[in-house]
C-alpha cells in the first residue's frame, strides 16, 4: 500500500443498506452525520476485511498531541450526490497544523480512519481508512490529508 492509499472497508456497503441502489445510497446522510477523520498509532493495522469496523476499535490507539483533538478532526463541506449512476462522497482536505514551538505535537501517527460520528448502532462506524506512511507527526509541520479531486470515493449505485 502505497502512501495516501485510501481503503474502503468491505462492510462499507452494509452501511449504505446493503446492495447499493440510488435510494440507499441517499439515506447515506451526509447532511445530518457528522463525519470524522481520527489518527491512530501503529499498534493497530487497519484491514479492508474488519468485520463491523467502527471507531471503538482503534480509538485506544488514538495519537494525542498538541494540535490535535480527541476523536479526530470533523469534516468540513461534506456531501454526498448521486449523478449519472454514481455516488460521490467528498468533503473538505483535513489538516493538523503544526504543533507550536514543535515539540509538543502527536507523534507516531501510521493510519487515518475516516467514520461517522452520529451513528448509535453500531456505533461510529468506520468507512475507510488512510495509510499515512508513518510515522508522521505535526512537530515539524503540518500534517494534511488531501482528498481526490473527484471525491473521496465513488460507488455505482
Amino acid at each position: 500500500m502505497a502512501r495516501g492509499d485510501l481503503v474502503l472497508f468491505e462492510e462499507l456497503a452494509k452501511y449504505l443498506g446493503g446492495t447499493l441502489t440510488s435510494q440507499k445510497a441517499m439515506d447515506f446522510d451526509t447532511g445530518g452525520d457528522t463525519f470524522k477523520l481520527g489518527i491512530i498509532d501503529s499498534t493497530i493495522t487497519p484491514t479492508a476485511a474488519l468485520a463491523t469496523p467502527a471507531w471503538g476499535d482503534f480509538s485506544a490507539n488514538e495519537v494525542t498531541g498538541s494540535g490535535y483533538v480527541a476523536g479526530g478532526a470533523t469534516l468540513a463541506s461534506q456531501s454526498f450526490n448521486e449523478a449519472d449512476g454514481d455516488a460521490v462522497f467528498d468533503a473538505s482536505d483535513v489538516t493538523w497544523s503544526q504543533a507550536s514551538g514543535g515539540t509538543s505535537g502527536f507523534t507516531g501517527a501510521y493510519w487515518a480512519i475516516l467514520y461517522d460520528d452520529t451513528i448509535t448502532s453500531p456505533a461510529d462506524p468506520a468507512l475507510a481508512f488512510v495509510d499515512l506512511a508513518g510515522p508522521v507527526n505535526n512537530n515539524d509541520g503540518d500534517v494534511v490529508v488531501s482528498w481526490n479531486a473527484n471525491g473521496i470515493f465513488k460507488v455505482a449505485v
